[in-house]
């Protein structure tokens, strides 16, 4: 389910120069933008059924954040 998720997220922020690992923090890549944020809201609602309040969506560091999020929910 990991390489799944890393596959829609490098999907989502159109990353295909580099890996995307866990232990990242997304908002440090090239890709990250307003507009990726609202891609992975977006992938999060959409393949996940997930409603993300901004407020807890600021917490989420990594891509394990988000990927626990998306077990949590």
């Amino acid at each position: 389910m990991e390489k799944e998720f890393i596959g829609k997220l490098k999907e989502v922020l159109e990353i295909e120069d580099h890996e995307v690992n866990m232990s990242d923090e997304f908002r440090t890549y090239d890709e990250w933008s307003s507009l990726a944020y609202l891609s992975v809201i977006a992938m999060l609602d959409e393949d996940y059924e997930i409603q993300m309040e901004e407020a807890d969506f600021k917490k989420l560091r990594t891509v394990a954040d988000l990927y626990n999020a998306t077990l949590e929910k």
